[in-house]
């Protein structure tokens, strides 16, 4: 779903459109633009500041420098982050480098964000308000999110489960 490997059959269609056979330049710009990605470990770059670092995926899709300040400290005001902007990852908690990681998902306001275990480590304070944020984001903004957990408490509470068992999925 992704678009890191190729399927093995099927199809795969964002925002309406079939992406499966695109060139690999081509998949890369469908990942910047219509897939954001969240994964456990946020995989921000600790070189970078906060705002720096949600500002890279609008960077590469071709937005202005101001742009893509702009839809940063916007996405960080959201978060509740905007007096953590300027902070580096390791000046972070866990909690606040995730929701950087969910704003740098969102930046080029992607069709669909992935989030892969996106609380698995996190402590229970942050992983509530980190599942709380998801729903947030889906009621305000419209936001469709695809999220792969062992995590029962936060299946729970998603409009649609879909439990994989050795390769086998089962609808619920």
């Amino acid at each position: 779903m992704g678009l890191l490997d190729a399927p093995t059959s099927g199809e795969v269609i964002i925002d309406g459109r079939n992406v499966t056979h695109l060139k690999p330049k081509e998949m890369a710009k469908v990942r910047n633009t219509q897939i954001g990605f969240v994964f456990q470990f946020h995989q921000l770059l600790p070189e970078f500041t906060a705002r720096e670092n949600i500002m890279i995926p609008a960077l590469i899709a071709g937005r202005s420098r101001k742009e893509a300040r702009n839809k940063a400290d916007e996405l960080l005001r959201f978060m509740g982050l905007s007096d953590r902007a300027d902070h580096k990852p390791r000046q972070l908690s866990g909690g606040e480098n995730q929701r950087v990681a969910v704003a740098r998902a969102l930046v080029n306001d992607p069709a669909v964000i992935l989030a892969d275990e996106p609380s698995g480590s996190l402590d229970s304070h942050n992983k509530a308000e980190l599942h709380q944020l998801f729903f947030d984001l889906r009621n305000k903004m419209g936001q469709t999110f695809v999220i792969v957990t062992h995590d029962e408490q936060l299946a729970a509470i998603t409009d649609r489960t879909i439990h994989l068992k050795d390769g086998i999925m089962n609808n619920e």
